[in-house]
């Protein structure tokens, strides 16, 4: 767990040194500011709004008490233990298997499971499921996500004024004298500081998950369950299709967009042969 919030702490230093290395060079640092203001106001806004938001995109409703008894039993459990007040709970109209978490804060979360992850799991499954939603909610990832974000947004937001700047002839390598090196300099600039911030932007995020798999499995006391259940949420992955905004994938557990498709470097969840490997290696611990 340390390892990884190292490792979260570490890529954010990244992103915070890129912001301020291309902003300086193309913006000096009032410009860099002002764009980081910007991205920060945008991401706030989203960070704020955010359990009503991707309650909205997935077309969730409450799941009460009634409906699901087991399932509040095991939200309220695991909430008591990680020590933050027991999430609302949604149901998600969706036939693949999956879940979520989202809020700004433990006082303003929610868990959501679809219909899909109730017919397919059984109880320990579902269990170390929502300990690793509940460990999100814990951890504070939707406030690291937004961070996270608004530094990448900055960096690109900068990189496109400056694309802009070159089309008009506002760039400032020939009246500093710099000539083809300037400008082969800035061109390397737009293209490659807002790529580096997506990289990292995505490292932040599956660290994140590293995290919450682990925080996760101790919270349950079994890790086997949340890893037998992201092996099967996987297989159901490729099999059933899912119809939810891409501009919430990133909040499920498993991408519901089939995401072995991608490259690793810009997924937003690590391979899911990794976290098992590394669940299955904590049992020793919790054992």
């Amino acid at each position: 767990m340390g390892m990884n919030t190292l490792k979260t702490g570490l890529l954010m230093a990244v992103l915070t040194a890129l912001l301020v290395a291309i902003g300086q060079a193309v913006l000096g640092t009032k410009g860099a500011l002002f764009f980081l203001i910007i991205a920060l106001g945008m991401n706030l806004f989203s960070y704020y709004y955010s359990d009503k938001m991707t309650i909205a995109m997935t077309k969730s409703r409450p799941l009460s008490q009634e409906e699901a008894p087991d399932i509040h039993e095991i939200v309220e459990r695991l909430a008591v233990k990680a020590g933050i007040p027991k999430p609302r709970v949604y149901l998600t109209p969706m036939a693949q298997p999956n879940a979520f978490a989202t809020g700004r804060n433990p006082q303003h979360a929610a868990v959501a499971v679809t219909d899909g992850l109730m017919r397919l799991l059984n109880r320990e499954e579902i269990e170390g499921v929502l300990a690793h939603e509940i460990a999100h909610i814990k951890n504070r990832d939707i406030l690291v996500s937004t961070i996270a974000a608004a530094l990448a947004g900055a960096i690109t937001m900068i990189a496109n004024v400056l694309q802009w700047g070159l089309i008009f002839g506002m760039g400032r390598g020939d009246d500093e004298g710099e000539g083809i090196g300037g400008l082969l300099g800035t061109l390397v600039m737009i293209i490659v500081a807002p790529l580096a911030a997506m990289l990292v932007q995505m490292a932040i995020s599956r660290s994140r998950e590293y995290l919450a798999d682990a925080v996760g499995a101790h919270l349950s006391g079994n890790p086997d369950g949340l890893a037998n259940a992201l092996l099967k949420l996987e297989q159901a992955a490729h099999r059933i299709p899912s119809q939810v905004n891409p501009a919430a994938s990133h909040m499920f557990i498993v991408h519901p967009l089939s995401a072995q498709s991608m490259a690793n470097l810009f997924s937003t969840h690590p391979p899911i042969k990794d976290r098992v490997e590394r669940l299955r290696k904590m049992r020793i611990g919790i054992s």
